[in-house]
Parts: structure tokens; sequence; C-alpha cells
């Protein structure tokens, strides 16, 4: 049987920056993920590179920022005073800043002299990825 769009899967996966380096696998978690093939519940790059895979087929997929986390957007990115800070904050931290369109969650890029830089992009923005993917087992057809 083959995955169509539509068709509920399930995926062991492994995802890699481009360097190599590991960043998410459901192998170390233990338990496939399960989806709708083509359907908007992940990436488009990985959603989408099941359709037409068998059950126990493996692939590997190359995916650009446009069907991974999307590229970085440089107006999500703010400058604030370093002092509006949690005290004791590290850079790196993942904070939640209020907008006038509600809450936001933030990295802590940088302090610069007085200044915070704040990244509201997804950390894999503007990446390409690589994912390996086993098609564990397909539950319904679409």
């Amino acid at each position: 049987m083959t995955a169509a769009t539509g068709s509920r899967v399930r995926i062991h996966y492994t995802g890699r920056h481009a360097s190599g380096e590991t960043f998410d696998s459901s192998y170390e978690r233990g338990e496939p993920l399960e989806f709708t093939a083509g359907g908007p519940e992940l990436i488009p790059g990985v959603s989408e590179a099941v359709v037409g895979m068998v059950v126990g087929e493996k692939k590997t997929v190359e995916i650009a920022p446009e069907r991974g986390y999307g590229v970085h957007d440089e107006r999500m990115v703010a400058r604030v005073p370093a002092e509006h800070l949690p005290e004791g904050v590290e850079l790196g931290a993942l904070l939640q800043v209020q907008t006038p369109d509600g809450p936001v969650q933030v990295v802590l890029k940088d302090i610069e002299d007085d200044e915070a830089v704040l990244d509201g992009n997804h950390p894999l923005a503007g990446k390409v990825l690589v994912f390996d993917i086993e098609l564990v087992e397909i539950l319904t057809r679409s």
C-alpha cells in the first residue's frame, strides 16, 4: 500500500542541519510520529515527502527554508532596552513578550551595549534541513 495525500501515516524521522548535526529524532522518543500525509500538521517538506512511499521505505530529503520553517524575517527581530529583560536571563533564553496581537515567544539573541536583540523567528527559520524518513505504517487511506 502506498501513502497518498490525505492518508493518516506514522513515520520515524531524524532531522538534521545541513552540517549533519541532529536537532530532532522520533527514534530518541521511541514513538513514530502520526500525521496526515500532505496535510498542514508538519512542515510541507516532510508532510509531502511521504506521499508515494510504501511501508518500510526509507528516504532522505533536503528541505529548503520555504518548505521548512520559513525564511528568516528581519521584521521579527527587535531591539529593546536591556533593562527590560528579566534579571539573570542568558543568551539563547526563550522569552514571552506581549505585542498588540498577543503574546509571542522570542529568543534572546544578543545584548549589545544597553540593547537586547530579540528574535521571533522559529529557531530553524532560514535553515536548509535534511530529514531521514521511514514510513512505519499507513493507518488510513484518503
